[in-house]
């Protein structure tokens, strides 16, 4: 059962399917509000964050990447989008804009409430101190080390790192990560973020050799294993 008071928001036009949703997490133990209209979406989280959203991609008001756009510019929430749209570019549109999984019409209730476990456990995990994981970062120090071992790291590296171990597990497209790596909003590429990524592995495979901490997911980005 879902820990008590961990809220689901539900944003679905098609209220016979919102309602059916809602019935099954709140079954697991989750509690539920439906909004079906995109453009409600940004104030009702603002007013009340919930602790996880599933977001449908064709909303009346605003459409699904638009609010998934917004809401990523003030919060980290996680959110699982869900469409009838199985074309390639919206699953990879969507990851650019920060959405955490998909679900694909049509779908099994039990597969969502799976993934919603799934994602809010893995939330609740990042939350712990990173020592459990053997990772220790020291944002005042801009200092990191790993299974108690320190980590020579440039700034960039460092941030690049702080960054995959917000959220463990989640990827970060290459803009995403351009975005926290710079304060001066430098013109940079792509392939500026792959050499850094390239020089931090190194630097971690130094400590742990027989494992590869950093994933690259063909075409959308990068994530921290741990």
């Amino acid at each position: 059962m879902a820990e008590s008071g961990t809220r689901v928001l539900i944003v679905e036009d098609e209220p016979k399917l919102a309602s059916l949703l809602a019935d099954y997490l709140r079954a697991a133990g989750y509690d539920c509000e439906i909004l079906g209209n995109g453009a409600e979406v940004v104030p009702a989280v603002r007013a009340n964050p919930p602790d996880l959203i599933l977001l449908d991609l064709m909303l009346p008001g605003k459409d699904g990447l638009d609010v998934c756009r917004e809401l990523r510019s003030f919060s980290d929430v996680p959110i699982i989008m869900v469409t009838a749209r199985v074309e390639e570019i919206d699953r990879l549109l969507g990851l650019e804009l920060g959405a955490d999984d998909y679900v694909c019409k049509p779908f099994s209730p039990r597969e969502v409430v799976a993934r919603v476990k799934a994602i809010l456990r893995r939330v609740e995990r990042s939350g712990e101190p990173a020592a459990v994981t053997g990772l220790i970062i020291d944002e005042d120090g801009y200092r990191a080390s790993l299974d108690g071992q320190p980590l020579e790291l440039t700034p960039v590296e460092f941030r690049l790192l702080k960054t995959l171990a917000e959220t463990p597990g989640r990827v970060y497209s290459r803009d995403q990560l351009l975005d926290r790596l710079y304060d001066d909003h430098r013109i940079v590429t792509d392939r500026t973020v792959d050499s850094h990524v390239k020089n931090l592995r190194r630097k971690l495979a130094q400590v742990r050799p027989d494992q590869e901490l950093i994933r690259s997911i063909y075409g959308v980005g990068y994530r921290l294993d741990l």
